[in-house]
């Protein structure tokens, strides 16, 4: 059992989070072979084990969890007088507790003394059956680890496998918990349903099962290699739509990364009788290594745009390690055009790290059925906006029609100050009023944006300015100008020649919360200088003292602010570059993980920088967390060459990208992520979108490392942007091609079979934005 050495580096050392392993399903019971009141007692009928770190060094909990209904967990919060502790119990993992292990019946028990209770007295989890032997093996190794820092008070890694195994109390008995008794909180609010009362189910709105998934035929011949990057054998399984599970298709395949032209990379997957599959290794197959089942899994796309996600399990950790380095090496090079071995040891860590961070699960997850569908019938039709039109006396009760122009919406720009939202739609710019009950209402429609000179032309980019009167916006045609539009009287009034020679490709606000107030100046960056925008100033408005311009080609393509000022940009090389103020060095420089970073936004405090690639959001702790600088941000200090910030990869389960896009036949191809915001809010939520497809993360589950920290919610048609509404994080404002939204979180879902298949019914009455030529 001792002999997975490198489990601490990938499950125990990983000191970014808090949560260290997680046993996801189980039961919870206190066993009383000699009390009067009964032998065993269900204490969760449902809940979760997790290795917990505390804030004392070398100290570590066993906590068991009830698990929630979906939407329980917010409704206990908002109640006044939860007791939380009926929710969790904890344990200081110790040896005094005697934690063992056994199986019974084909699952695996954990077993520990009650050391408050009467002699003889036991808790016992019994995992569910869909809990995998290694994780249990795992689980069981490092709460040995914990265990021993406890008693030595020096990292596990030091010790002997002698030392280790005096906290194995594998020899002493476990009973088996034969219930006769549940506690109030097991049965009272309990996530298992019994068979006397069946989920709740309406076969009516079930959409159709679909067809097993089978392998493609005929796969793409692999090029003649220049160099094998990686060669390793390995179980072949492929997740199969119908069943929501992962089905072996081979016991041994080899999988061979190879060098096949100048930044081209290819992954060839063959059997002993035929070859499986054969494909460009490029970002869309959205590798994900989980080293606690040994396994990784992908995306494959044939070219009548069918999506595969498969998975290769190995023998060990040391094959999976070498694989991991060929495939992301190749990853690497096709995305930077570098050689891999020329990055620095800490940058090829940092890329490492975060393609390791998502924790595999059953994707059987059931078609649970939610209390919330009849909830978000009501909710559309409650929070759906009205028609907007030129000719507002115009009847109400409107069909969808075909905009002469053919315009879409395309940009979104959410106001702070006076609760409104703009929607550009071609040369037009559609206004929605936020009300109190959390509906949108037409305001009015801006007709015609023209330059001051009469020149019709289509905003490329939007921002809100001074107390949300004004927006700044860009011609594509002239990246050296932007214009100011008055909203009071809906026109540009302005046009501000930035430079002669240096285009403005990004434009921020001077800080996070500048657009409520009347601060003039904000931010501009080209593709390799950072610049100060004064509107003020005689002539162009570069102010020349506090422009950055570096001599190398650093594609700069989004930036963001902190409430201080300090400034985040990011590069479609995909670093990330942390500034105090402008005109000065970076403090801090984060390195690419080779995708493209076309979003950026920072918290307003600064501790938190989300960066949005096409295929996944990542989410970096700028926060010291140790050393001399410990507690400052990397806008304010420099991180140190080992310390640099792990990074968090936001992406979907691969299984689910897989039944997405069985549905789409379209890749991942995200907008760009924002953070709920508020002068008084605190960043709980994060809200993105990759085609008909809403996306929400819940920021404290992913910190937790939950497995699936986010749900979804499906469209018919494609979201072109969204945003929060201002000061909540439980109402989004969506923009479709021909509509605009306001939605509740609550209404987003678990993402399962039905929930990515099943679109939210879109009405088409006066409440429907009309795609007509307003």
């Amino acid at each position: 059992m001792f002999m997975l050495r490198n489990v601490g580096k990938y499950i125990f050392g990983d000191s970014s989070k808090q949560d260290i392993i997680q046993l996801d399903q189980g039961q919870l019971y206190i066993v009383r072979p000699n009390s009067v009141k009964g032998f065993s007692e269900c204490i969760f009928k449902d809940s979760q084990a997790t290795i917990r770190r505390t804030s004392t060094d070398f100290h570590y909990q066993l906590v068991i969890q009830r698990a929630f209904e979906e939407g329980e967990e917010q409704l206990l919060d908002d109640a006044e007088d939860t007791d939380d502790t009926k929710d969790e119990k904890t344990f200081l993992l110790d040896e005094s507790l005697h934690l063992r292990s056994t199986i019974r019946d084909n699952r695996a028990i954990f077993a520990w003394r009650d050391l408050s209770g009467d002699p003889g007295d036991l808790y016992e989890f019994i995992c569910d059956v869909s809990v995998q032997p290694g994780t249990v093996q795992t689980f069981e190794i490092v709460a040995i680890q914990c265990q021993f820092e406890r008693k030595y008070k020096r990292s596990h890694e030091t010790a002997t496998e002698r030392e280790l195994h005096q906290f194995s109390f594998s020899d002493s008995p476990v009973p088996s918990a034969s219930p006769t008794t549940t506690s109030p909180s097991a049965s009272g609010r309990a996530l298992t349903r019994s068979p006397e009362k069946p989920a709740k189910t309406r076969t009516s709105r079930r959409p159709k099962t679909p067809e097993p998934s089978t392998a493609p035929q005929n796969p793409a011949s692999a090029p003649e290699p220049r160099e094998i990057l990686a060669e390793e054998t390995a179980e072949l399984h492929l997740f199969d739509v119908a069943s929501g599970t992962f089905v072996s298709q081979e016991q041994e395949v080899v999988a061979t990364v190879s060098e096949v032209g100048n930044w081209q990379y290819w992954l060839q997957i063959e059997g002993a009788d035929r070859a499986w599959l054969g494909q460009p290794v490029i970002a869309d197959i959205n590798p994900v290594f989980n080293f606690e089942y040994l396994s990784f899994i992908f995306n494959h796309y044939t070219d009548d745009g069918t999506a595969y996600s498969w998975l290769l399990r190995f023998k060990d950790m040391e094959t999976e390690e070498r694989f991991q380095e060929g495939l992301m090496r190749a990853l690497w090079e096709q995305l930077n055009e570098q050689k891999w071995l020329k990055a620095k040891d800490q940058e090829r860590e940092y890329v490492l790290d975060a393609f390791q961070d998502l924790s595999m699960e059953d994707a059987g997850e059931g078609e649970d059925e939610d209390e919330q569908d009849e909830l978000e019938e009501e909710d559309e039709e409650g929070n759906r906006s009205e028609e907007y039109d030129t000719d507002e006396d115009e009847d109400n009760t409107r069909v969808r029609g075909v905009d002469k122009g053919g315009d879409e919406n395309s940009q979104l720009a959410v106001g702070y100050k006076h609760d409104r939202s703009f929607v550009v739609r071609g040369s037009k710019i559609g206004v929605f009023k936020h009300t109190d009950d959390n509906n949108l209402e037409f305001a009015t429609t801006i007709n015609k944006v023209q330059t001051p000179n009469g020149r019709l032309f289509e905003p490329k980019k939007v921002m809100l300015h001074e107390e949300d009167t004004s927006m700044i916006m860009q011609d594509a045609n002239d990246p050296h100008t932007l214009y100011r539009m008055d909203l009071e009287y809906g026109k540009v009034v302005d046009d501000w020649k930035v430079h002669d020679d240096i285009p403005v490709n990004v434009f921020a606000p001077e800080k996070k919360f500048s657009q409520m107030t009347g601060e003039k100046t904000f931010l501009g960056l080209s593709r390799n200088a950072l610049f100060r925008i004064d509107p003020r100033l005689a002539g162009n408005k570069l102010v020349d003292s506090q422009l950055k311009q570096y001599v190398s080609k650093n594609d700069f393509s989004a930036a963001a602010t902190t409430d201080k000022g300090y400034i985040a940009v990011a590069s479609n090389k995909g670093d990330i570059r942390l500034f105090d103020r402008l005109g000065i060095n970076a403090k801090a420089h984060l390195p690419a993980l080779g995708e493209a970073i076309f979003g950026l936004d920072v918290s307003k405090d600064g501790r938190w920088v989300l960066a949005t690639c096409k295929t996944y959001v990542l989410l970096v702790d700028a926060l010291h967390q140790e050393g001399k600088n410990e507690g400052k941000l990397g806008f304010e200090k420099s991180f140190a060459k080992d310390a640099k910030p792990k990074p968090r990869r936001l992406t979907l389960n691969p299984a689910h990208i897989a039944q997405m896009q069985s549905e789409t036949k379209k890749p991942l191809s995200f907008t760009p992520a924002k953070f709920n915001t508020g002068i008084d809010t605190e960043e709980t939520a994060i809200i993105t979108s990759t085609g008909p497809f809403m996306v929400t993360w819940n920021l404290t589950h992913v910190l937790l490392g939950r497995k699936v920290p986010y749900t979804i919610k499906r469209y018919t048609e494609e979201v072109k942007a969204d945003n929060f509404r201002f000061g909540s994080d439980k109402n989004v404002i969506v923009a479709l091609p021909n509509e605009v939204d306001m939605v509740r979180r609550q209404t987003f879902k678990k993402p399962t079979r039905e929930s990515i298949s099943t679109p939210v019914k879109q009405l088409k009455s006066r409440h429907s934005i009309v795609n007509s030529p307003y």
